[in-house]
């Protein structure tokens, strides 16, 4: 028995971390008086907000610290089979863009994991075709650097029709005032905190209140990472709100929790609470796997085996 420290998504509590039957489990209760204490964090899994299952090999995750991932940007047929047998996987399906539009010219993008939406009637009819795919949200396409973008109808048909299906809506948005444009007509996610410019503090304050922004830091070359770290401090600092995301899939990135990441976070301000919030971990008292953060460290952490604590005192427990 050891006594622990846990974070269950929302704060830090005392816990009972014990063996029954060979498998650990985790208490939501002091341990007695004088029971050692296991140094670190507990949380459940995390989470990659931002991921590309097609551009990986997906039989890594199970062994990885995350526990569920967000898909944004397969075919909706090869994901939806994938999301069967892997962790927790959320799936936007196809990337909705503009004809001719990113990524639909790039031969890194998989058979079927383009939609080219040709006005806004198209955008409505597709948003329920993936409805009833059962997707978990939607993401279009706002690259103006890269080609034609879906227009203002079209995209507001998009926001309209998910809204429809209670489905979110995330924008990929870049090039100049495209993460501006892509929430003013609806979408509530960036794909990636803002890199093309630095966005004003009125800018910066009418994001916070509208959308919440997938960091993908560590993706970006020395100087677009530091206009998105300081377009992330900023944001914070107004009350936005960011998530975990590495856009894996995008170079080397690997199949697991993204270190690089986690320090990319660090420099923008993210840290301690705010850090494992923006990680989305699994409740721990919800069962499954259970990770360690040493000195309450992202980039420390590992899986918890029963080998961890002393089993000679878990039967003093009285739990069921």
């Amino acid at each position: 028995m050891r006594a622990v420290t846990f974070f269950d998504g929302e704060g830090m509590h005392d816990g009972t971390l014990d063996v029954r039957d060979g498998r650990l489990r985790l208490l939501p209760r002091a341990a007695p008086t004088g029971t050692p204490h296991l140094d670190g964090v507990i949380t459940g899994l995390f989470t990659d907000h931002h991921v590309h299952l097609q551009l990986v090999d997906p039989d890594l995750l199970p062994a990885s610290r995350l526990g569920r991932v967000i898909d944004l940007g397969a075919d909706p047929d090869w994901i939806a089979e994938v999301s069967r047998h892997r962790v927790t996987v959320h799936y936007a399906g196809p990337f909705l863009t503009a004809p001719g539009g990113y990524p639909s010219d790039r031969a890194w993008a998989p058979t079927g994991s383009v939609r080219e939406i040709a006005d806004a009637e198209h955008a409505a009819r597709t948003v329920d075709e993936l409805a009833a795919a059962e997707v978990s949200l939607i993401k279009v396409v706002a690259h103006s650097d890269a080609g034609p973008v879906i227009d203002d109808d079209a995209f507001r048909a998009v926001v309209r029709q998910a809204a429809v299906h209670r489905l979110p809506v995330v924008a990929h948005a870049e090039g100049a005032g495209q993460a501006q444009r892509a929430v003013r007509l609806g979408a509530t996610r960036l794909a990636h905190a803002p890199f093309s410019e630095r966005l004003t503090d009125t800018e910066i304050a009418a994001q916070a209140a509208s959308a919440s922004w997938i960091s993908t830091l560590a993706i970006h070359d020395d100087d677009a990472r530091a206009v998105a770290i300081d377009n992330v401090r900023r944001f914070v600092a107004a009350g936005g709100e960011v998530l975990y995301g590495t856009d894996m899939g995008n170079g080397a990135t690997p199949v697991d929790l993204r270190e690089a990441e986690i320090d990319a976070l660090r420099a923008a301000g993210l840290d301690g609470l705010d850090l494992l919030t923006a990680l989305s971990p699994a409740d721990p008292l919800a069962g499954g796997a259970l990770l360690l953060l040493p000195d309450g460290d992202p980039n420390r952490a590992r899986r918890l085996t029963a080998a961890d604590i002393d089993t000679d005192t878990d039967t003093d427990s009285t739990e069921p």
